[in-house]
């Protein structure tokens, strides 16, 4: 979903967030899990986030906040080279934690590790459940920062955003399948209810028409 003119329908005063996801690297193509593997993006990654950043520059964000990660750092950048903003850094917006799953192919998993594959639980790494937590934990940190009109695009992976959105949504975990997830370079925007009172989806894997999404998350690649 798109907005041709953003904040059109915005009251004043509402804050915003765009989690905005990093461009491809050559293990996305592959359909490796990365999970916390630092790998840097790929030429094709490069140019998306400077594509994707040309666009975010329109929305005027007054915050930027990345994964350490290479992949989500550099892809942060490309919008700190138009904007001129900081790039503030957390270690709580990291990928989530593929324990024994990183570096396998998805075809990998499935034949290794069938149980935990159904389960979309590696071994060895974190659940859904601690990653919504400390993904949505660190973007209210950066979220009390934000002045009343201000808007934080915060760069991370595709599984930590969108557990991290169902946290931030406050949706329960049942419901947590229902959201797709969000292709290299894409993003969500999420606005401040009226009341002040927690956040609404306003826009979901916005940036390209729709494409195949390639990703460690399970609303990909789970059963």
């Amino acid at each position: 979903m798109s907005d041709p003119e953003p904040g059109k329908d915005r009251e004043p005063g509402q804050r915003r967030v765009v989690l905005w996801r990093h461009g491809q690297t050559r293990w996305n193509v592959e359909r490796r899990f990365q999970g916390k593997t630092d790998i840097p993006l790929d030429e094709t990654g490069l140019q998306q986030a400077q594509r994707a950043a040309r666009l975010l520059a329109a929305l005027r964000p007054t915050a930027l906040l990345t994964s350490p990660l290479q992949r989500a750092s550099d892809t942060a950048r490309a919008l700190a080279a138009i904007t001129g903003l900081p790039v503030a850094q957390d270690r709580d917006l990291v990928e989530r934690d593929g324990g024994a799953w990183e570096g396998l192919t998805n075809q990998e998993i499935r034949e290794r590790y069938p149980a935990e594959y159904a389960a979309w639980q590696p071994p060895g790494g974190e659940t859904s459940a601690q990653v919504a937590k400390r993904v949505s934990a660190a973007i209210e940190r950066a979220l009390d920062d934000l002045p009343p009109t201000g808007l934080l695009v915060v760069a991370s992976h595709g599984a930590a955003l969108r557990l991290g959105m169902c946290g931030l949504l406050r949706l329960p975990e049942e419901h947590w399948d229902n959201l797709g997830g969000l292709a290299n370079c894409c993003w969500s925007v999420l606005s401040e209810r009226r009341s002040g009172k927690g956040w609404r989806l306003v826009e979901h894997n916005a940036g390209t028409l729709p494409e195949p999404v390639l990703s460690d998350d399970r609303a990909v690649n789970g059963a």
